[in-house]
């Protein structure tokens, strides 16, 4: 039987004025704002002048805490300061989320690429990229989805890569034609591309800058499998329909989209 849920991820007014963020629509505003950073119970002051930012938006900022999540928990707008005095917010991220999302065990699927799409998600765990220069190799080997021993990874990582699908690490994870992208919650968050058509993997690699095949790349093609699976069993239509699906992880979702709301629906269907 198939399910889906008509989702708008803000309720009312207030939700609108203090957790939403939708810096490409909104004019900046000048503003100091107090920082919170969850991750290591750190709280700062930041000027900005990019954004117009509320109490409960996401954003991230340059300085010693560049690249490290942060929450706006307060905002002024009346201020005089020195600005070497400060270091400055430089990205927010945009947490408004509408449209249909099906459901497909712990993620929910999308099949319309404007409801959840990878840079928007990417958005809410991660900095703005650098131009920080990498060097990436493939060895243009395909091994089957459904025989992952052609991956060749050691079992001792792919052990680790269980407990990390098994944990509900994969926070994210799409596929647009033969492009796939995920993201890993491990140390901290990462981004695993590939190449998928056919039933087979091609040119797998993940941002923990890792020589070898690591417990990220395993759990995204452990949710990959399941993913596709429920999928078949539900949602084919949808999907060959559209040659692209996201699923996210049914907390996550909430998390950056629901809670603090007063109001507002969900609707079931």
């Amino acid at each position: 039987m198939k399910y889906k849920i008509g989702f708008q991820g803000y309720g009312d007014e207030e939700r609108k004025e203090l957790h939403a963020a939708q810096p490409a629509e909104n004019k900046p505003v000048k503003s100091v704002v107090q920082v919170r950073f969850p991750d290591n119970g750190r709280s700062l002051a930041y000027y900005n002048d990019k954004f117009d930012l509320h109490i409960g938006d996401i954003v991230f900022v340059d300085g010693k805490l560049e690249g490290v999540q942060g929450i706006v928990t307060e905002v002024s707008r009346s201020f005089r300061i020195r600005l070497s005095d400060y270091k400055r917010v430089i990205a927010v991220a945009d947490t408004a989320v509408k449209g249909e999302l099906f459901f497909g065990g712990s993620h929910l699927i999308a099949f319309d690429q404007d409801v959840i799409p990878y840079e928007k998600i990417r958005g809410w765990f991660l900095p703005p990229r650098t131009d920080e220069e990498v060097a990436v190799g493939y060895d243009d080997l395909g091994f089957s989805l459904d025989d992952l021993g052609g991956l060749n990874i050691r079992s001792e990582i792919a052990d680790r890569g269980f407990d990390y699908y098994n944990r509900n690490k994969v926070l994210y994870i799409c596929v647009d034609g033969s492009e796939g992208r995920a993201l890993v919650k491990g140390t901290e968050v990462y981004e695993v591309s590939f190449e998928f058509s056919g039933g087979e993997i091609r040119n797998l690699n993940c941002g923990c800058f890792c020589s070898y095949r690591c417990k990220h790349e395993f759990a995204v093609l452990l949710q990959l499998r399941e993913t596709l699976q429920k999928i078949q069993e539900s949602y084919g239509d949808e999907y060959l329909e559209s040659d692209y699906f996201a699923a996210i992880n049914k907390g996550v979702l909430l998390s950056f989209t629901v809670d603090g709301d007063k109001s507002g629906k969900i609707v079931l269907g």
